[in-house]
Order: structure tokens, then sequence, then C-alpha cells
């Protein structure tokens, strides 16, 4: 395994071989993993994503967890993500500010960001796609939705 450190409280492992331990790695030998990253500061909510998105990992689809905004955009940073589903209220960045600095800021418009938030206001909707939000789902969340949502997204078969 190879630890990928990117700050004292993430730490992502992957997978090598033997060969792979004695020389450097070039960027083009990289594996091309499909990335989902998750963010929300309840753990219960976490726990519930990860398994809803559990068959998608026999697919080679790497599921990372983020409990606040700002741990989620280090991890935007670093993986590239090619779905996020983000909670709004988050400590130390809501989830409305990350969703902006992802889309409008940074300008990757190809990650599709997906918020699951509890706040259901019609307001709160279109602030979120205003941000640049590409689906906005309220908690409870339907289980099979965030999965169909997954597979669409990400273009695999489960």
């Amino acid at each position: 395994m190879h630890c990928l450190e990117l700050n004292p409280i993430f730490a992502i492992y992957l997978p090598l071989s033997w060969g792979q331990l004695s020389r450097r790695i070039q960027p083009d030998e990289m594996p091309m993993n499909k990335t989902i990253l998750v963010v929300d500061d309840q753990a219960h909510v976490r726990f519930l994503l990860e398994k809803v998105l559990e068959p998608l990992r026999n697919q080679g689809v790497l599921v990372v967890t983020a409990t606040n905004g700002q741990d989620a955009l280090t991890l935007v940073q670093a993986l590239h993500p090619q779905l996020i589903f983000l909670d709004v209220m988050l400590p130390r960045m809501d989830g409305f500010e990350v969703c902006r600095q992802v889309k409008q800021n940074w300008g990757m418009q190809e990650i599709y960001v997906a918020i699951v938030t509890v706040k259901g206001e019609e307001t709160d909707e279109r602030t979120g796609m205003a941000a640049g939000a590409n689906l906005y789902l309220t908690k409870p969340f339907d289980p099979d939705q965030i999965l169909r949502t997954a597979i669409e997204v990400l273009g695999v078969a489960v």
C-alpha cells in the first residue's frame, strides 16, 4: 500500500504492486480511477452514503469522505473527483461556498455536484443551483436515487 497524506486529517491508501515500489511512478502510469467525494459533518450520513455507494467499489470507484468545507476543497484539489455529494451546513465553510469555489472560482465545471441537505426551502435550492450545483436533493434522501445518480454521472454498470 502507498499512503498519500493530504494533511494531518486525511490519508489515502492506494494499492501498488511490488514492482512499482522499486521505482518512481510516472503520471501516465497512475490508474484512472473514478472518484466520489462525500462531504457531510454527520458520521451516520457519511456512513449511509458510503454503504449506498459500496456496489461501485467493484467497478474501481474510490469513495472518499470529508467532514468540513475546507477539507472538501483540499480533497477536490488533490483528487479531482468526478462527483461530489455535498451537505450545506458544514463547519469551516458551508456547502454553497464549497460549490461556488469549485465551479465558479476554480472553473471545474466537469465535476458533478449533488447537494444533499435538510435545507429544503425553495430559496435554498435556488442558492445551491446558482452556486453551480447540478442536482439538489433533500434529506432524508432516497438511497436508490443516490446510486442512480452516481451510476449515470460516472458511466459505470453495477
